[in-house]
């Protein structure tokens, strides 16, 4: 089919509830895809942070092939070896040594997870509130739309679930005020993602631990955007000098695949128990495959080290820009989380690169937000940072 007719089948049969570019996209190969026409674009922000490895990642594209030749599907009243080795692999890396995991299929489910956990350590004690960010994204589920600091996602669901504080991302003192005799937890992502590339000051990831431990609360970190290396370690907490209760855990974590998790430590894994919490789907064979494929595909070719080299040349190649164009604000970068704050609007932007076969996500409003794969090359790299050059540039005269 062409792009046109794909096009027409979506707007005749497919809930519009997304803002889709008119592409048509029919494959991919590490940071390229091509659509319908055969038209290659370079993808700087490929499956929106899913394809950390790049599209279509040999090794689990093996995986996925030979797993589905073999078992597809089974329930979570059996066990599977594949899940038990993708639960081992993530609690040895995340250096928790009394972790345990449950799977699920995305982000928001597994935030949905870890505020039930969160509730059910808090309830004998009569505690159910939970501290999370301004300008935070937990997911669209309602529970998980409810953590969500950003009012703009709540209009028309109100009331949201009840109990959720938003305390300004960085502001220790702010949260430490929120606190009370039923609050049960703190959330946050430890770098915010869709809120604009927004990293901790010095001192705070550490400081929330420390009222965490005072009050005894659970400390949560939302990872669904940060794990799997994306900062240049396993975990974004890694970067920093502090070990959450919780981590959760999507987008990256099967290349690709759907696939989501939570990693906790025992004592408040524990509340887990039969009957509380489930996901059909979770953990299946498939999925725990191409993790276990990615798991090994980021250690053997050394890409934690190579997202800090990624990082590195895209700063320096902004900060040169910066110095030719008052549109630049800001750039935050950790690892291949990269954020470019503009004085305008960024969506001309994101336009004006589509136009020239480069893809790229603004967030925020004027937040470029690029999400490379840790498998871009130099050269992949320079070609796109050309075309934002040019872009950014033509767009300041």
């Amino acid at each position: 089919m062409t792009s046109e007719e794909t096009i027409a089948l979506f707007d005749r049969y497919v809930i519009g509830n997304y803002r889709r570019y008119p592409v048509c996209l029919v494959r991919g190969e590490g940071s390229h895809v091509w659509d319908a026409e055969g038209k290659r674009y370079l993808d700087f922000f490929p499956g929106w942070g899913c394809d950390l490895i790049g599209h279509c990642p040999p090794r689990v594209v093996k995986a996925v092939q030979e797993q589905a030749a073999q078992l597809i599907h089974v329930p979570n009243t059996w066990y599977m070896e594949a899940q038990g080795r993708l639960a081992q692999a993530l609690v040895e890396k995340s250096g928790i040594a009394d972790a345990q995991c449950f799977f699920c299929n995305s982000g928001t489910e597994a935030n949905e997870a870890v505020i039930k956990i969160a509730r059910l350590n808090g309830k004998p004690k009569g505690r159910y509130k939970i501290i999370t960010m301004l300008n935070s994204f937990h997911g669209r589920t309602l529970g998980a739309l409810s953590a969500t600091g950003q009012p703009k996602y709540h209009k028309g669901l109100e009331p949201l679930l009840a109990g959720f504080q938003y305390a300004p991302f960085g502001d220790l003192d702010a949260a430490a005020k929120l606190i009370d005799n039923e609050t049960c937890a703190i959330m946050l992502e430890p770098i915010q993602g869709e809120g604009g590339i927004n990293l901790p000051p010095a001192g705070y990831l550490e400081g929330l631990r420390s009222l965490a431990d005072q009050h005894g609360l659970m400390l949560i970190f939302d990872e669904v955007q940060t794990g799997m290396g994306r900062t240049g370690t396993w975990y974004a907490f890694q970067n920093f000098n502090v070990v959450p209760d919780a981590i959760t855990l999507a987008k990256a974590l099967a290349g690709g695949v759907a696939c989501g998790g939570l990693i906790a430590r025992k004592p408040y894994a524990e509340k887990l128990v039969p009957g509380t919490h489930a996901a059909t789907f979770g953990g299946n064979p498939i999925a725990c495959q191409a993790a276990l494929a990615t798991m090994e595909t980021i250690e053997e070719d050394g890409l934690l080290e190579r997202a800090f080299a990624i990082g590195d040349r895209f700063r320096d190649r902004f900060e040169k820009l910066r110095a030719r164009t008052p549109l630049i604000q800001d750039i935050r970068i950790r690892g291949t989380m990269i954020g470019v704050e503009l004085s305008i609007d960024g969506a001309p932007i994101v336009d004006g690169c589509l136009k020239k076969q480069l893809l790229i996500n603004v967030t925020h409003g004027n937040v470029i937000r690029l999400l490379p794969s840790l498998t871009l090359t130099d050269e992949e790299l320079q070609a796109g940072c050309d075309i934002l050059d040019e872009v950014l540039l033509a767009q300041g005269k």
